[in-house]
């Protein structure tokens, strides 16, 4: 409403300028305010596939790990291998309508959630209106399955003494200890255990985890990206993939041997919620899944076969599911103001990469 708003502001002192002679410029270091029908998350329809019928919302929300790189070219993965329907949301910017990921406050559509079939959620330290938030609130609270990816467990965050309904969510908060993510995903933010930027990280399937659907085919895991540290999983935890801190950041890279990989932290599991009602809810949680570790086939598998699984569909993961790459892909590498800026969804091309 406020851009339309101010289009025709915009629209009625042009035209009176005009009459005058003159013209009309935007203030210097204003940013050009989005078209009033300029769409605000990525639509792409479902087809032929296992997934036909099903409808996953995608949720990017994070400063440092580019999940508004990432979430894109795993919707096109979902949508154009396995049939999924996907809708993309995005942290933008109220102004001006780009893909704003220090917009922590401001993810339109979340009321696409009602009627989905799966929430997909990478978001860091988001503070969003209680109008919003409940949207994802009846999400969990209904039961419904949901997949944590890398910031997730920290996905939600309140300042002390904050009087929304939803103080509870924050990731540090004491009255519900670890909030959402030690709550839904099993994990809040603990710390690097890997030393971030310089160890990355190796996936190894553990023994116990190999008969699991979601790490059927699951043969390579890496990714530049370091191991979290991890606690204590809750008991109905099942631990798919441990991560081995590497020393240095290639795929060859040795594991470092100073007893950080004695045991491996985890970083991929799932868990079926016991919920009173109905079937158990299904959570996979991924602590690996920035958008440069989706360079890695394996990881890519991992997040696939996580979305057969909590939709139901597990009896369908074939043996090597297919998650090759659609259209261009050229991941920008994580770290804090690295994002691209003055990206509209409208600039995101058939295969979900910027055009500028």
């Amino acid at each position: 409403m406020f851009r339309v708003v101010l289009a025709a502001v915009l629209l009625a002192a042009s035209a009176a300028c005009q009459q005058a002679g003159g013209s009309v410029e935007a203030p210097a270091g204003a940013a050009p305010a989005a078209p009033a029908d300029a769409p605000l998350w990525l639509s792409l329809p479902g087809g032929p596939g296992p997934g036909a019928g099903k409808h996953v919302v995608l949720v990017a929300g994070d400063e440092e790990y580019r999940s508004e790189e990432a979430l894109p070219q795993l919707a096109r993965i979902l949508s154009a291998h396995h049939g999924f329907r996907c809708t993309v949301l995005f942290s933008t910017n109220p102004d001006d309508g780009t893909i704003d990921p220090d917009a922590r406050g401001n993810i339109p559509g979340l009321h696409l959630l009602d009627g989905a079939d799966l929430l997909i959620l990478f978001t860091r330290f988001r503070r969003l209106p209680d109008a919003d938030m409940q949207h994802i609130a009846d999400w969990v609270e209904g039961g419904k399955p949901l997949i944590g990816i890398r910031t997730a467990t920290h996905a939600f965050a309140y300042p002390a003494g904050e009087r929304s309904a939803y103080a509870n969510w924050s990731w540090d908060s004491t009255v519900e200890p670890g909030g959402f993510g030690r709550r839904v995903l099993g994990e809040t933010w603990v710390a690097h255990h890997g030393h971030h930027g310089s160890e990355s990280t190796r996936g190894v399937v553990p023994e116990a985890a190999r008969a699991h659907a979601v790490v059927r085919g699951v043969r390579d895991v890496w990714g530049p990206t370091d191991v979290y540290a991890v606690g204590r999983l809750p008991d109905d935890a099942v631990v798919l993939v441990e991560g081995e801190v590497l020393d240095g950041m290639t795929p060859d890279s040795a594991p470092v041997a100073d007893g950080r990989n004695a045991p491996r932290m985890p970083i991929a599991w799932a868990r079926e919620i016991e919920t009173g009602y109905g079937d158990p809810q299904r959570v996979a949680c991924s602590t690996i899944g920035a958008a440069v570790d989706l360079r890695s086939e394996g990881v890519r598998r991992v997040l696939v076969n996580a979305a057969y699984w909590c939709t139901g569909l597990a009896a369908a993961i074939a043996e090597k599911s297919e998650v090759g790459i659609v259209g261009e892909f050229e991941p920008t590498m994580f770290g804090f103001g690295g994002a691209r800026k003055g990206v509209r969804v409208g600039d995101l091309d058939k295969d979900g990469t910027a055009n500028n």
